[in-house]
C-alpha cells in the first residue's frame, strides 16, 4: 500500500472530522447536563478547581457498551 502525501492529507482531514465532532457532541451533553449529575465530584476553592466525573464515566460505559454491543450483534 502507497503511503503518500495524498494518504496522509486525507487521513488526517478525517480526523479532524472526528475530533471537531466528538467537540460538538462534547459541548451538547454538557449543555443537557451529563457533566453534572449526582456522583460527579467536584472540589475546589476560589483559585483552583477539581472535578472527578465519575457518574458521568458510568454512564457513557453502558452507552457505549451498548452500542458496541448492537454493532456486534448485528454484523453477525
Amino acid at each position: 500500500m502507497d503511503f503518500g502525501p495524498q494518504q496522509i492529507g486525507r487521513w488526517l482531514i478525517s480526523a479532524g472530522v472526528i475530533i471537531a465532532l466528538l467537540g460538538a457532541l462534547i459541548m451538547i451533553l454538557g449543555r443537557v447536563g451529563l457533566f453534572k449529575l449526582p456522583g460527579d465530584l467536584e472540589f475546589g476553592s476560589k483559585n483552583w478547581r477539581i472535578y472527578f466525573p465519575i457518574a458521568s464515566c458510568i454512564l457513557i460505559s453502558i452507552i457505549l457498551t451498548l452500542v458496541l454491543w448492537l454493532i456486534s450483534y448485528f454484523r453477525r
